[in-house]
């Protein structure tokens, strides 16, 4: 399997693919320069004038509500429902999910679009499949990624879509497969806007990738491993961020195969 997610990564350098962000202000600059390390090519952009145009250009679309207003809602509509005209896959990542009623309206219209991939929190997973025993934390989960396991399969049944439960250990779920990517450090989490780029990073893998679950695991593996990697020579936060997009870059393939700590559930 590790061999098989090293030609992934290799074969998004070679294709270098462009993706189309719809993604909030906060994380812009990051999930830019994170596609670029891994070699593809970033657009953002929103201006209704041209969501045809772009998303038609594109080889995949990212969708991220973190900063929502209703212009951007709009946009983020009209660009998933050309994706879908246009055969392209794209990713919706739920930020802040179940914390505001506005959040869970666009939310409701976004997964009715039936995105190729759903990447986010432990949280934002129940709260998106409707499992109201928790609450959401902001951007943060206040429930461990295992526990959102039973909603993730729920939204894979109901909207077809890969779920990637980002966390400690970050599971992919879909149909019958269950595959755990025990790679990471908690340093990661001192940093705004990384599972940011972690979803980024997969709408570029699904751009080129067939096996859509493989395309999700190559690039929850990546990030994790190189944000493992990066940990272990960072002084903090702020260092951390320009080693991990170094090591985006430059992994190596003995790197990636020594650190990778992928198990299959099911």
């Amino acid at each position: 399997m590790v061999a098989s997610l090293w030609k992934n990564i290799l074969l998004v350098r070679k294709k270098s693919p462009l993706v189309h962000n719809i993604t909030n202000f906060v994380v812009m600059n990051n999930t830019a320069n994170a596609l670029l390390a891994v070699g593809a090519s970033p657009i953002m952009a929103h201006a209704h004038a041209e969501i045809d145009e772009m998303t038609s250009l594109c080889a995949s679309l990212v969708i991220n509500i973190g900063t929502l207003d209703e212009y951007w809602v709009e946009a983020m509509c009209k660009a998933a429902k050309k994706a879908n005209q246009a055969s392209k896959p794209f990713i919706l990542d739920p930020v802040g999910a179940g914390a505001t009623h506005f959040r869970d309206s666009t939310l409701s219209k976004l997964v009715d679009l039936k995105p190729t991939v759903i990447r986010a929190n432990a949280s934002e997973i129940l709260a998106l499949a409707k499992f109201n025993k928790t609450k959401t934390k902001g951007v943060d989960s206040t429930a461990h990624s295992s526990e959102a396991i039973e909603a993730a399969k729920v939204l894979n049944e109901t909207f077809g879509a890969v779920i990637c439960i980002s966390g400690e250990t970050d599971i992919v779920v879909s149909g019958e497969r269950q595959i755990q990517v025990k790679n990471g450090s908690p340093l990661m989490t001192k940093v705004t806007g990384l599972g940011c780029s972690a979803t980024a990073i997969i709408g570029a893998f699904i751009a080129v990738i067939e096996d859509k679950t493989e395309a999700v695991l190559a690039a929850t593996a990546l990030m994790a491993i190189a944000g493992e990697i990066a940990a272990k020579e960072a002084k903090g936060p702020g260092s951390l961020q320009v080693l991990l997009l170094d090591k985006l870059y430059n992994i190596t393939e003995a790197e990636f195969t020594q650190h990778c700590n992928i198990e299959r559930v099911s």
